[in-house]
């Protein structure tokens, strides 16, 4: 006869296919985890790195919110039918960098400029502090 190798077939039995289905799951569930968690740290950087371009204000900070601030400022507007002028105030929401959020509060003067629309309302991000509440002085 032949000395040739002949495989054996082995019988998988139900416990062992459970516990390929459940290493299966287990690598499945690190793949998701690890590509969330790429997906997080790349929002986080796409954060800082948003181009502003366009108007600069200066304003007062009416509300904080966790990632946003909305500001108030006066300007003043030519009426032409009275050949006066009349004040106006603007609000302002704008995009607070995780770097800026211990340091802005409410009263505090900032500066804001313009970039792409980031949301419904928010079209601005916080640059800058410039002023304390306390020395804006309401």
């Amino acid at each position: 006869m032949d000395s040739k190798k002949i495989p054996l077939k082995i019988k998988q039995t139900a416990t062992d296919t459970n516990k390929m289905k459940k290493k299966e799951a287990k690598v499945e569930d690190r793949k998701k985890t690890e590509t969330a968690d790429a997906m997080s740290n790349s929002k986080k950087e796409t954060a800082e790195k948003i181009s502003t371009r366009g108007r600069t204000f200066e304003g007062r900070v009416i509300r904080k919110f966790p990632k946003r601030v909305v500001i108030a400022f006066e300007r003043m507007i030519y009426v032409k039918k009275y050949e006066r002028y009349a004040r106006a105030k603007t609000k302002i929401h704008a995009r607070l960098p995780a770097s800026l959020e211990k340091e802005i509060n409410l009263g505090d003067l900032i500066k804001v400029r313009e970039c792409r629309p980031l949301s419904k309302m928010i079209h601005f991000m916080v640059i800058q502090k410039i002023k304390d509440s306390k020395e804006v002085g309401k």
